[in-house]
């Protein structure tokens, strides 16, 4: 399970794919597939949050648990989904907060590649999921290796954005040095907490103050009208 990773991530991240735990990772996904039980994302795009925003590019980070577990959803990364497929309940409320932070029109698709490739980091703490069962592979393996890539953004990414909803995301801030970094926590924007403290928290348009701060663009959050 060598991933294709841009050369600044393979560098710090190379060796993971050799550690013990990823080891039983590897058997884990073999079992599964072994016994037929369809897997999402494609294994293609497991990686796909590392390819589309290298290390040196990366703004922000927003972290998600795991893969959306619908076919045809997933696609490596966090509250993204492929085009063709109806906008999800929590993104539906990123969009919605994202209106009244910033006015940005929100757009008919959930395809989120626009904002990977500008540098924000959406990873998924666990990369893969059972069709129709989430959770389903959280505590297999993956978890150390998102770990060490959030600690690898701490230590040697430019100053940047932790985007952290939910109280499974903001377990991360432990990883995360506070002296360099700007983190924004909040509840998660799903149906079931974003009228919890999600709403109004504005943190579209604090992450784009902080990256001028530190003399960086700002991300362009309005998505094109078709992905």
């Amino acid at each position: 399970m060598k991933a294709p990773l841009p050369d600044d991530w393979a560098h710090w991240l190379g060796a993971e794919f050799e550690a013990d735990y990823m080891a039983s990772l590897k058997r884990f996904l073999a079992d599964e597939k072994a016994q037929r039980k369809e897997i999402y994302p494609h294994s293609s795009n497991w990686f796909r949050a590392f390819e589309l925003t290298p290390l040196s590019d990366v703004k922000v980070v927003i972290l998600g648990q795991d893969p959306y577990h619908g076919p045809h959803q997933a696609h490596g990364l966090s509250f993204s989904v492929q085009p063709g497929i109806p906008v999800p309940p929590s993104l539906g409320n990123i969009y919605k907060e994202l209106a009244s932070d910033l006015g940005v029109r929100p757009v008919g698709h959930g395809h989120l590649e626009a904002w990977a490739r500008q540098g924000v980091l959406l990873l998924n703490t666990a990369l893969t999921v059972e069709r129709g069962n989430a959770g389903s592979h959280r505590g297999k393996g993956w978890e150390p290796f998102t770990d060490r890539a959030v600690e690898i953004v701490s230590a040697h990414a430019k100053p940047c954005v932790f985007i952290l909803w939910g109280s499974h995301a903001r377990q991360k801030k432990a990883l995360i040095d506070r002296q360099r970094h700007c983190i924004i926590e909040s509840p998660h924007p799903s149906p079931l907490s974003a009228h919890r403290g999600f709403f109004g928290t504005r943190p579209f348009s604090q992450a784009n103050a902080f990256l001028q701060a530190q003399g960086r663009a700002p991300i362009e959050w309005q998505l094109p009208q078709t992905p």
